[in-house]
């Protein structure tokens, strides 16, 4: 007798903890049934995905939505729509809202107003500030809390943490891995006047390498004093590589695809402040070190650090242009280009983007094509070549700093947890996304 599936994927080549071969996947009830050669089942729909790849669900561990309060710029609809445009199935995103989310109501507010609305999964960091520490230990286990987020570095918003007493107070009540935003406040603060008006060039030597690595050698002391994990986001210095290097017992790495594909000053001279964010983009000798963490596994995860801000609030004079760009639409693709070039392998792409975020994070249910996992699958032509454009951005901001770029490698479809979020650039008529759930938390 001939098992019936929900969804059955047939004839792609699946990546999993295994390697890679053709199979089929039967899904039901949202999870993933079996494996292998199902050529007599039978399923309600039936997808030929001959010469596509099957990837586990990629997660992109730092986004920003802004909503609530800066809905201008995004919100929690259209940032999962670019989401799962993008190949994308959940996403861990950021507390600098307004109202910060920073209680245990504007937290649950967040998750009300995702269910069901945002198209892929969702868990929501925390802010961590001085007045929030005592309720530390109860935030970190709330349904949909992704952790505690702190900024040692001031950037878009008004969370900011940057004396030792509270950052060591803060560390060591965590329980959960933490993340952070790690740049010295102090520093940046005293070389404002290194910023030339009109010069975006003058970014990255204001924010300066010096100011990273002081805030992440504080951070990892703290983390190793109190034998707490700690997350450094968004790496963008060869110094902190090196150092990160020898200092993996605590603290996990995070890269961005963006710190990984442009490079300084060519990216401020050809996009302006359209380039502009924090921490910035930085030399070829940068860019080189963080592509040799990757190749030598200092680097954990890689997330988008998707921030987007209006046309109009990019176009401001620097430096009172906004900082942050769009990403999370474009991680997919432009990952899987620097995979047809050579720079990075698909296991590794795999590893950074699903089994990595669930191995630091204890994912429940995600991050491997497995039976009893989540149905949560990225499909991609690795062949396929297309020019990324500003009108295929679903965010609401619609622009992207690889506008015009041609690449290889593309996303084809988007399935979570056995629903199909987005097939070949169509995207599903409603939204499915829930909570992602943690071993840690309740």
């Amino acid at each position: 007798m001939s098992a019936t599936y929900e969804l059955l994927l047939q004839g792609g080549t699946v990546v999993n903890q295994d390697g890679a071969g053709i199979r089929d996947i039967g899904i039901s009830k949202g999870r993933i049934a079996a494996i292998g050669q199902l050529g007599s089942a039978k399923a309600a729909q039936t997808l030929d995905l001959k010469g596509l790849h099957v990837l586990p669900g990629v997660i992109d561990t730092q986004v920003h939505f802004r909503e609530p309060g800066l809905e201008h710029k995004e919100d929690l609809a259209s940032g999962s729509r670019a989401a799962v445009m993008g190949g994308v199935v959940g996403v861990f995103e950021m507390p600098n809202t307004k109202p910060l989310t920073t209680s245990a109501e504007t937290l649950a507010a967040k998750v009300k107003a995702a269910r069901n609305r945002m198209f892929c999964d969702f868990a929501f960091y925390v802010g961590g500030t001085r007045d929030n520490i005592a309720d530390i230990p109860k935030l970190e286990r709330l349904e949909g809390s992704a952790g505690i987020k702190v900024f040692m570095g001031s950037s878009t918003g008004d969370l900011l943490v940057d004396d030792e007493e509270h950052l060591d107070r803060i560390i060591g009540t965590i329980s959960r891995r933490a993340a952070f935003h790690a740049e010295d406040e102090a520093r940046l603060k005293a070389r404002m006047h290194i910023r030339r008006k009109g010069d975006p060039t003058s970014h990255p030597e204001w924010r300066d390498p010096e100011a990273a690595m002081l805030a992440t050698t504080q951070l990892v002391r703290l983390a190793e004093k109190h034998r707490r994990r700690v997350h450094v986001l968004h790496l963008s210095t060869a110094e902190e590589v090196i150092y990160l290097k020898d200092h993996k017992a605590w603290a996990s790495v995070e890269v961005t695809p963006h710190h990984l594909t442009l490079v300084g000053p060519e990216c401020y001279q050809r996009l302006g402040t359209f380039a502009q964010m924090n921490p910035p983009v930085r030399d070829e000798r940068a860019r080189a070190a963080l592509w040799a963490g990757i190749a030598d596994g200092t680097v954990d995860v890689l997330g988008s650090d998707h921030a987007p801000h209006t046309a109009e609030e990019k176009h401001h004079t620097y430096p009172d242009s906004h900082s942050g760009m769009t990403g999370v639409q474009t991680l997919v693709p432009t990952m899987l280009d620097h995979v047809a070039k050579g720079r990075l392998s698909l296991s590794r792409f795999v590893d950074l983007t699903s089994a990595g975020p669930a191995r630091l994070f204890g994912l429940e249910g995600k991050g491997r094509i497995a039976a009893g996992y989540d149905a949560d699958l990225t499909i991609v032509d690795l062949k396929r070549t297309e020019t990324i454009t500003n009108s295929w951005i679903q965010s609401k901001s619609q622009w992207t700093p690889y506008d015009g770029v041609k690449i290889q490698g593309w996303p084809v479809g988007t399935v979570v947890r056995g629903a199909m979020a987005m097939w070949q650039g169509q995207l599903a008529a409603s939204a499915t996304g829930v909570p992602i759930r943690f071993h840690e938390a309740q």
